[in-house]
């Protein structure tokens, strides 16, 4: 992979990633489990909220990992999320299933698009067709979907893993996707923030890729692959600097 001044090829169509690519999940899931210690706090007195938080997001990268993979279910991942927690922490009173409604509950309450992002995609859509290819449990996925009804509006294709039976990095999602939006692969961009499961995973099906990487750019860039830490970036790479192609 390497990067350049633009795309290798044409591109025809651009597929999104939604969670921590256009949608802010890491904000969102850091809001809820300090929600769930403001309404819990005889169970969270003894824990920090940035241990908190840094314990949970481990366990749980951890177990995406293991479902995408097919080692674990859906039902497992809900449980054992917070069943580690649990144990991790030592929490006494509490149940993982009560801790996994509660934080249901909020996380909705705190979707964001990611900074810049919004404006980055209503530009795209007005000079590609788009489109959304995400991991992620189907109901929760589509409900952003109806949050954000932007995005629904302007994508000609939305790709659920949960939905297909198979998830990022496995090339048979985005071959999905590619005959989807009814072109070859070359001709597909796709734009997303997680070097295994985006980047890897399109590259590996001969997609074209642009990492979005905000928090370590120096590191994206030494990579060798198109990387942006700002929507603009993005942009000037597919030739729409204000709104110019």
């Amino acid at each position: 992979m390497r990067s350049t001044k633009g795309p290798s090829k044409p591109i025809r169509f651009i597929y999104f990633d939604l969670d921590d690519t256009l949608l802010d999940h890491r904000a969102a899931e850091r809001a809820a489990l300090a929600d769930l210690k403001t309404l819990l706090p005889h169970v969270f007195a003894h824990v920090a909220i940035d241990e908190l938080q840094a314990t949970y997001h481990a366990i749980n990268t951890a177990l995406w990992q293991q479902y995408q993979q097919g080692a674990i279910d859906r039902a497992t991942l809900l449980h054992s999320r917070f069943a580690q927690l649990i144990e991790a922490l030592q929490l006494v009173d509490v149940t993982p299933e009560q801790l996994n409604t509660i934080y249901l509950a909020h996380y909705p309450r705190h979707w964001r698009w990611t900074q810049g992002a919004q404006k980055a995609f209503l530009t795209i859509a007005q000079h590609f067709p788009v489109g959304l290819l995400t991991n992620g449990f189907a109901p929760i996925q589509r409900a952003k979907l109806a949050h954000f009804p932007e995005l629904s509006r302007h994508a000609r294709c939305v790709i659920i893993s949960e939905e297909v039976g198979v998830a990022k990095p496995h090339p048979e999602l985005f071959n999905h996707a590619a005959a989807a939006a009814g072109l070859p692969p070359e001709a597909l961009l796709y734009v997303g923030d997680s070097w295994h499961s985006d980047v890897q995973g399109a590259y590996h099906a001969g997609w074209q890729v642009a990492w979005y990487h905000p928090s370590e750019p120096t590191a994206a860039a030494a990579a060798g692959v198109f990387a942006f830490a700002h929507w603009p970036k993005l942009l000037r790479w597919l030739g729409l600097h204000r709104g110019s192609r």
